[in-house]
């Protein structure tokens, strides 16, 4: 059984609560340029150790989760060395965040058994808000080149809607596993027919 973790800040991103469940039950997340936390607060609330990384000393500050389940990293991942240098852990959680020279030690510090959860904004953004530079954006099938060593599950590359049909968000979003054994490496095609 889970406790929720009261909080009135914003809620963990859809994407994220869709693909949670491949997180293995009790096990370590990891949640990167994690801001005030959302996400921290969902997999805690879940029952899981989570470890957050931002170079915002505030943000940090704001994270309501329990220190004894809560592990904070102070740190500029863009001009500094990776502070959690060999660590791999059951879930690398990214939202709407992209530092290109990053992606393959994200990749990395998924552990077999684990998956990465992957969601930021793509090309075609600058047409509806921020980011609009194109160094925050990703290229088409830049997020699936980038994640060829795991066995991807789901992905998306495309746009959300407003109720009138106009696009907000330009996205890419990806959940992808590392398998136990590296021989189950083939992607994931859904349901065999029978």
């Amino acid at each position: 059984m889970t406790s929720p973790i009261a909080c009135n800040h914003e809620l963990a991103s859809a994407w994220v609560q869709r693909w949670s469940h491949l997180v293995p039950a009790g096990q370590t997340v990891l949640d990167v340029a994690c801001g005030q936390g959302r996400h921290l607060r969902w997999f805690a609330g879940r029952g899981h150790p989570v470890v957050g990384i931002d170079r915002s000393e505030q943000a940090l500050a704001a994270v309501a989760v329990p220190a004894d389940r809560c592990q904070s990293v102070l740190a500029d991942i863009e001009s500094g060395p990776w502070p959690l240098p060999g660590q791999r852990f059951a879930a690398v959680v990214v939202t709407n965040y992209l530092w290109r020279d990053l992606l393959p030690t994200l990749v990395d510090s998924v552990a077999p058994g684990g998956v990465l959860i992957y969601e930021t904004f793509a090309l075609g953004q600058a047409s509806v808000g921020k980011p609009s530079r194109a160094d925050f954006l990703l290229r088409p099938g830049e997020l699936l080149a980038a994640c060829t060593p795991l066995r991807v599950v789901a992905y998306e590359d495309g746009h959300e809607c407003d109720h009138q049909g106009r696009p907000t968000r330009f996205l890419q979003r990806i959940a992808a596993l590392r398998p136990l054994d590296p021989a189950e490496h083939a992607p994931w095609l859904g349901p065999s027919a029978a």
